[in-house]
């Protein structure tokens, strides 16, 4: 059920005013790799790749180009780094996954902006001025890819415990009457 859930907030806080590339789509696609149901892992990726298209074509207003099957390549590679999360999960494992999805993420999307549209000469020179431009992009996708990421994978362990709490009081509270 988590894992629905925040695949929907995901594409939601895509539509809500946010810091542009702080979003929780990589921890989602991630998450949702690792806990959701096997046979619905094509969802997350449906869903991510129509609000591109909703974004790019209706509100900002832009035309719609090969670049994006990139990015929807991307949503499904982060889906399958997720299932690799299935059995032993770390910590270490967890958001080095994560690091590892900005990290690709940066270098894919920008080789693909740099290829796809004419802002930046088609030239070595070209390519790293688009990465040094999309530089402050990546520091904010880095920071909300890791913070997402703990945070979604903490929440099953934080509801686990509580619950646990909560029904150990209930039952020191029956005894206790």
């Amino acid at each position: 059920m988590l894992a629905y859930l925040f695949v929907i907030i995901a594409v939601a806080v895509r539509f809500l005013p946010h810091p542009l590339a702080f979003t929780p789509v990589g921890a989602s696609l991630l998450f949702f790799g690792a806990r959701g149901p096997r046979r619905r892992i094509w969802l997350p990726l449906v869903l991510l790749a129509a609000s591109d298209v909703i974004l790019t074509t209706l509100v900002y207003r832009y035309p719609f180009t090969w670049d994006h099957f990139v990015t929807w390549a991307w949503y499904a590679g982060m889906l399958w780094l997720g299932t690799t999360l299935r059995q032993n999960s770390g910590a270490v494992k967890i958001m080095g996954s994560a690091l590892a999805g900005s990290i690709a993420f940066f270098l894919v999307s920008n080789f693909a902006v740099w290829a796809a549209w004419e802002m930046y000469p088609k030239t070595f020179a070209g390519l790293v001025t688009c990465y040094d431009a999309g530089l402050p992009f990546f520091r904010r996708a880095l920071e909300g890819d890791l913070l997402f990421t703990a945070v979604m994978f903490a929440a099953p362990v934080v509801f686990h415990s509580l619950s646990g709490r909560l029904h150990k009081a209930a039952n020191n509270h029956i005894a206790a009457a």
